[in-house]
């Protein structure tokens, strides 16, 4: 695959919106993690220990935002070679379609989790600057933010992974609807518009499933370092079913893409 891939991220590279989307990734989650750290103080509690805050997932608060630049992202990279007919040039040249999309899906993917991953270092950067200053100090029980901590750790790099399944995500809706208003919609909305509905639900065990099976907030369960047992799913199988919405998105582009015509 290796000519497939320097095409795609050829067109991709070369797409006007790709730098300033990438961009936007980094920005958009360094930004609104330091805001919410800095927005978050021990004085607010009875006490700092009592506080019983997340420091390393209100570190990486940001990914909830940066996720829109990713799904634009996402849409963009196929659906504006269906808006402009390049499509056909691709497929003339790369007549194999599963190849075709599987390269699409790796350089998308690895495009957005390299921008997340400076968002996510910035993010934990900036919490481990703002947090002390806050109250939320070894000394009260919150040990500074480092990736030397195992849970810390699997946070930053779960929240890479999420982005590049977000990636997948819209890739897949894009290229099922061909047309990116459409995917950037639907795919928001189900980001979005799943947590606002799930609190609207007032049976238990209605909310507590919906918790679990919702895209985002499955997905971001990877953030979680405290207090894992009340999770409504665990950080690893709530990345899972965000896999499974991504796995879906994707069978349906694939399946669509090769059936049919350009």
């Amino acid at each position: 695959m290796r000519h497939e891939l320097h095409a795609e991220w050829t067109k991709l590279r070369t797409l006007p919106s790709t730098g300033r989307l990438l961009l936007a990734i980094a920005v958009l989650t360094v930004a609104v993690s330091a805001l919410s750290a800095a927005a978050v103080s021990t004085r607010l509690c009875r006490s700092a220990a009592g506080c019983h805050e997340d420091t390393v997932k209100l570190g990486l608060s940001g990914v909830g935002l940066g996720q829109a630049a990713v799904v634009i992202l996402g849409a963009l990279a196929m659906s504006s070679e269906y808006g402009t007919g390049t499509i056909r040039t691709t497929l003339a040249a790369m007549p194999r379609r599963s190849t075709l999309f599987a390269a699409k899906a790796a350089v998308v993917s690895g495009s957005a989790m390299a921008a997340g991953a400076l968002g996510v270092l910035g993010s934990l950067l900036a919490a481990r600057l703002i947090l002390p200053g806050n109250g939320f100090t070894p000394a009260a029980g919150y040990p500074l933010i480092s990736l030397a901590d195992g849970p810390t750790l699997r946070a930053a790099a779960g929240s890479v992974l999420y982005l590049g399944l977000i990636a997948l995500l819209s890739l897949g809706a894009a290229t099922a609807l061909r047309d990116s208003a459409a995917a950037i919609t639907i795919v928001l909305g189900l980001l979005y518009a799943f947590p606002v509905i799930t609190q609207l639900v007032t049976d238990p065990d209605w909310h507590a499933r919906m918790q679990r099976y919702a895209p985002m907030t499955a997905g971001l369960a990877i953030q979680a370092t405290r207090n894992l047992g009340r999770l409504p799913i665990g950080p690893w199988p709530g990345l899972g079913v965000l896999a499974a919405y991504a796995g879906a998105a994707l069978l349906a582009g694939g399946v669509l893409l090769r059936a049919r015509d350009a």
